[in-house]
């Protein structure tokens, strides 16, 4: 049995997949490769907003920032781990600056200070932006350092199981997507950089072609945690776009449309007063992510309106920045809020149409969609409320490793998150995960598997899986359409809006999904089977997600963060529970629920003395 060896795999071409190799290649000769499904898609690639967002350390004007200070607000998101938090912002600026030098082209004043605006859930006006695509810039650089340093990169490989022994990373079985067989590597630490579980929804601004990989970390032992706690937004359905930020911000008229075609400005349906109405519209720009404390009586009304329309009277919704809204020839714009009133004064935005708005205030926002073939001076552009990020993920500890021994998680499958967090903070946290992970490999004692024994462990593995491609081995390829079912079911009662009723009943469909799994399906070619596996791992991340649901809401009884909650009993305890954290785990065909308390900021260790003497002698790396 032919394989590979390295002693570190990482999986996943995105910024914290490349970083992480990167970064461990600086810090040691160890070997390193990165395995992917393919190197041109996923989120960091191929995403992005009106003017994507990085959150950061404060790096001018006279703010009082400090790395406690972002830690603390970073914390103060609910159910985040005070260590992951604490390292978030102590390396945000290393990791800021060191995509600084490799040509990321955040902008500067003429002093040379890299200026900052507010984002949502930010006090200190930390956030930068390179433009709509600041994560694909990451990206590329990234990468470019990772080809002059010689790593090697397996494209086509679909990472299919984790091969474990008493609980201990030993390799990884790939499915080579271009020859259909499979490859296998020996290895000693495996960093998952695959993003979020973007496969488990339907209305999704994830790109074609990004499914992530959770249920390959639940399958392999790890934990998962915060799984109730998502974000979700209004998003173009195509191409997949975030329409946050000067999209909304400029004003444009709200549309549905029926079966037959007939449009209606909807929003005058759910405002009593129409520059109230478009008050929220603006706010939408930076408090771009659904949220239940302002469902009511805030900006994410709004996205409440167009979940309406969509789902329960279903119509097709679209922005339109051709015409003002409500039919208004001119807007009055000093009766909307005062902060959209400054705000647009500021920008001398204060006339003529959406589109015009938009092309003074963020010219590139435009030119994105063009480059996309849409053209917004001349046709509407369709929304829905959509999934975006996982704010929970898998469970890690503060050097980013899961509760499976070699196994790290490093950007949105990594659950550092918790209930809210600021606007581009993901950016940050993939840039420090993977840079925590490769510190602590670096220093890790290098203790390769014996071949034998590697043999008997591979061999169990392959022949599993070469078991089921032989089973499910047919005339037509049926995976994809179970999947989909999956996918709708998950976007209809469990995402913004969630039905605790249908969720039961969601739950246990799901559970003997699992179990049959894979007697109802059949696969004719490499195409059938790679859907195969995207459904497995797509089952047991969205039973986990469903099981997450349920447990929390009999838990607490508490609407927070992403989700509403509808057809349920409210006569429970309504505690927030932001000092606790809910892990679910899988072993041996069950689902496991705890509830533990977030670890604390650590407290203060900084005499100078201390730590120079610890970091001398390699006492404070583990």
């Amino acid at each position: 049995m032919e394989y590979l060896y390295f002693d570190t795999v990482v999986i996943g071409t995105g910024a914290a997949g490349y970083n992480a190799a990167v970064e461990l290649k600086k810090l040691c000769d160890k070997s390193v490769c990165i395995v992917t499904e393919g190197v041109n898609t996923g989120t960091s690639r191929n995403t992005g907003s009106d003017k994507q967002t990085y959150y950061k350390l404060s790096l001018s004007g006279d703010n009082p920032d400090s790395v406690r200070k972002m830690a603390g607000d970073l914390f103060s998101g609910g159910s985040v781990d005070g260590d992951n938090a604490l390292a978030e912002a102590a390396l945000s600026s290393k990791c800021f600056y060191n995509l600084c030098s490799l040509g990321v082209p955040f902008p500067v004043n003429r002093y040379g200070e890299y200026v900052g605006y507010k984002t949502d859930h930010d006090p200190y006006m930390r956030a930068t932006s390179a433009g709509p695509l600041t994560s694909r810039f990451m990206t590329e650089v990234l990468e470019k350092q990772a080809e002059s340093m010689g790593i090697p990169v397996f494209d086509g490989l679909l990472a299919v199981e984790i091969i474990t022994d008493n609980n201990t990373v030993r390799g990884l079985l790939c499915l080579d997507k271009n020859h259909g067989g499979y490859r296998l590597f020996s290895c000693n630490n495996i960093i998952l950089a695959t993003g979020g579980p973007a496969g488990i929804y339907e209305d999704t601004v994830y790109p074609e072609g990004h499914t992530g990989s959770t249920g390959l970390a639940l399958k392999a032992g790890a934990s998962l945690q915060n799984m109730t706690e998502w974000q979700y937004g209004l998003a173009s359905v195509n191409p997949k776009w975030n329409v946050s930020g000067t999209y909304m911000q400029v004003l444009p008229r709200f549309v549905s449309v029926d079966e037959n075609g007939t449009e209606r400005e909807f929003l005058r349906d759910y405002f009593s007063d129409i520059y109230e109405a478009l008050s929220f519209v603006f706010l939408k720009g930076y408090q771009w992510p659904f949220d239940s404390s302002k469902a009511e009586h805030g900006s994410s009304a709004i996205d409440l309106a167009v979940y309406n329309e969509c789902v329960n009277n279903d119509r097709r919704v679209f922005l339109d920045y051709r015409k003002n809204p409500f039919g208004l020839e001119s807007i009055d714009y000093e009766k909307l809020s005062g902060e959209a009133y400054t705000y647009l004064k500021n920008a001398g935005a204060l006339f003529g149409t959406p589109i015009e708005r938009l092309k003074k205030m963020n010219l590139p926002a435009v030119e994105l969609y063009l480059g996309k073939g849409v053209d917004l001076e001349r046709e509407m552009l369709e929304i829905a409320l959509c999934a975006q990020h996982n704010n929970g993920g898998i469970a890690v500890n503060l050097w980013w490793q899961t509760s499976v021994t070699g196994l790290f998680a490093a950007g949105e499958c990594a659950g550092t998150h918790g209930a809210s967090r600021p606007g581009g903070s993901a950016l940050n946290s993939g840039q420090a995960g993977s840079l925590r992970a490769a510190q602590f490999i670096s220093r890790k004692k290098e203790e390769k598997t014996d071949r034998e024994k590697f043999l008997s462990l591979a061999e169990k593995v392959l022949s599993y899986h070469l078991q089921l491609k032989e089973k499910i081995t047919g005339n037509e390829n049926t995976a994809f359409t179970l999947l989909s079912s999956v996918r709708s079911n998950m976007s209809e009662s469990a995402a913004a809006v969630r039905n605790i009723a249908e969720i039961k009943e969601l739950t246990a469909r799901r559970k003997r999904d699992i179990d049959i799994f894979p007697f109802l399906i059949t696969a004719k070619d490499t195409e059938g089977l790679v859907d195969t596996y995207k459904y497995y791992d797509a089952l047991l991340t969205s039973t986990a997600v469903l099981i997450a649901i349920e447990d929390y809401w009999q838990e607490t009884a508490y609407t927070r963060g992403s989700a509403v909650y509808k057809n349920t009993d409210k006569e429970k305890k309504s505690v927030n529970p932001a000092d606790r954290i809910q892990e679910i785990s899988y072993k041996n065909g069950d689902f496991t629920v705890k509830w533990r308390s977030v670890r604390p900021i650590p407290e203060n260790d900084g005499f100078f003395e201390n730590v120079w003497r610890t970091y001398r002698e390699n006492k404070n790396i583990y």
